[in-house]
C-alpha cells in the first residue's frame, strides 16, 4: 500500500469516527430532551406527593398544560433520535462517495421546536403563578 493511500484511509477513518461522535452527541441530546419532558409531565404529581408528605395543602393550578408540554418534549426527543440516525446514514454515504454536503436544516428545525417548547413552558409558568 502506498503512503498516499494510507493517509487517505486514515483521513477517511477519522471522518467516519467524527460522524459517529456527532451521532452519539445527538443521541445524548435527545435523551436529555426526553428526560426533561418526563420531568415536566410529572412535576405536578411530585408537588402533590411532597404536599401530602408534609401534611400541608399546597395550592396547585391544574391546567393540564404541563402534561401536553411534557408529551411534546418526549416526542421531540424521539423525533431527534430518528432524524439524527437519518443524518448519520446520509453523512456516512456521502463520506463513502468522497463528497460531503453540509446541511443545517436538522439543526434549524430542532432549534425552532425547542424554542417553541420553551415558550410553552414560559406561558405555563406565567399562568400558574
Amino acid at each position: 500500500m502506498k503512503i498516499q493511500d494510507q493517509e487517505n484511509t486514515k483521513q477517511h477513518t477519522g471522518d467516519h469516527l467524527a460522524n459517529e461522535r456527532t451521532f452519539l452527541a445527538w443521541i445524548r441530546t435527545s435523551i436529555g430532551i426526553m428526560g426533561f419532558g418526563f420531568v415536566v409531565m410529572k412535576f405536578s404529581l411530585f408537588i402533590k406527593q411532597i404536599s401530602a408528605a408534609l401534611g400541608s395543602k399546597v395550592p396547585l393550578h391544574q391546567t393540564g398544560d404541563s402534561r401536553i408540554i411534557g408529551i411534546f418534549l418526549v416526542a421531540l426527543g424521539a423525533i431527534t433520535i430518528i432524524c439524527s440516525y437519518l443524518r448519520y446514514n446520509s453523512t456516512k454515504e456521502q463520506l463513502n462517495q468522497g463528497v460531503y454536503y453540509h446541511s443545517t436544516l436538522f439543526v434549524k428545525v430542532l432549534t425552532a421546536l425547542v424554542f417553541i417548547a420553551s415558550i410553552l413552558l414560559l406561558l405555563y409558568l406565567i399562568k400558574t403563578t
